[in-house]
């Protein structure tokens, strides 16, 4: 049985450089770096991410099973309609989900949230945190629409445009099902996925934002253009970076939101999930206008070594747990 890490030493200290060098950019910016549980009462409902599931027997608990966070947004939401200020957190985070080249189920995570930030200026700081770990050149920015237009030539916030993506997909032969897929955002993300995230990033980091607004998860809608949610991702040699919101603070709409989610939960089959209740009560309570970016830093490790593989980041991966 192999015992040892499969990370080298000298990867275990650039983690530990590297996680220095994030306390200090955020110490001299006053963002204050905040701790919000790993087990909680409540999941998420995503219908894209499932929640690992815990069961707790001890006294004077409240429910007997618990769930594993995917990660720390609602808790540091909660501490920010508490009136913490800007926070930070880096978070050991679970998804049930799958063991590949950049994917461990646990994984560890930077979320920030920053106070009377738009995602344009959220943007400009990742930038500035990319460039100081990284060493790497100043970003690009190009909409959802002009990504999918340069790589496709289909426009993805049309009916149209949609149909003509069904058409380019179906020539690229990935199967009978393409041609029959009634829900956009399924041939969206495969569209995204397979041909343009690979595209993106190669020279320089890329912002891709403006998504459509069926894919706002926690964001606001644009009100300039309801078909786009004010999301943001980063990309990196073809690398999925970071997701970023100008941030929902509208309790009605989240409700909603929850809502839907386990409505497309029910659609595929899944169990439904549990609304937190305690993140809308926040919410109700007043969240401050912010925006927000979760970070995946095993991957930020993996850039800046060269690794290929996730397990030359991790001292354990879950093969070694």
């Amino acid at each position: 049985m192999n015992w040892q890490p499969s990370a080298s030493l000298q990867a275990l200290r650039a983690r530990a450089e590297l996680l220095a060098n994030i306390r200090s950019f955020f110490a001299e910016r006053d963002v204050l770096e905040v701790d919000t549980p790993i087990v909680a009462a409540r999941g998420v409902t995503d219908p894209h991410l499932s929640n690992v599931t815990v069961k707790l027997c001890g006294d004077g608990l409240s429910q007997s099973e618990y769930f594993l966070q995917t990660s720390p947004e609602y808790a540091m939401k909660r501490l920010l309609a508490a009136g913490s200020g800007s926070i930070y957190q880096i978070a050991k985070v679970i998804r049930n989900d799958e063991v590949g080249p950049q994917h461990n189920p646990e994984f560890t995570m930077l979320e920030w949230y920053r106070l009377g930030f738009d995602e344009y200026q959220l943007m400009d700081e990742i930038d500035q945190l990319m460039c100081s770990l990284l060493g790497c050149k100043a970003s690009k920015r190009v909409t959802y629409q002009d990504a999918f237009l340069t790589v496709t030539g289909c426009d993805p916030l049309t009916a149209q445009g949609i149909e003509s993506l069904r058409c380019w997909l179906v020539k690229r032969d990935l199967g009978d099902w393409v041609k029959d897929e009634a829900d956009p955002d399924t041939l969206l993300y495969l569209a995204m996925t397979h041909y343009i995230e690979p595209t993106l990033g190669q020279t320089e980091p890329t912002f891709i934002y403006n998504f459509p607004a069926s894919q706002s998860a926690l964001a606001r809608i644009h009100p300039d253009d309801p078909r786009v949610a004010r999301r943001f991702e980063l990309y990196i040699d073809g690398v999925e970076l970071a997701n970023g919101f100008y941030e929902l603070t509208d309790a009605m709409q989240q409700a909603q939101r929850f809502a839907a989610d386990n409505s497309i939960r029910m659609k595929q089959g899944k169990p439904r999930a549990l609304e937190d209740e305690r993140l809308v009560a926040a919410l109700q309570a007043g969240l401050p206008d912010c925006a927000g970016v979760a970070l995946g830093l095993d991957r930020l490790l993996m850039l800046k070594l060269g690794a290929s593989q996730i397990s030359d980041v991790l001292a354990f991966p879950i093969e070694r747990a």
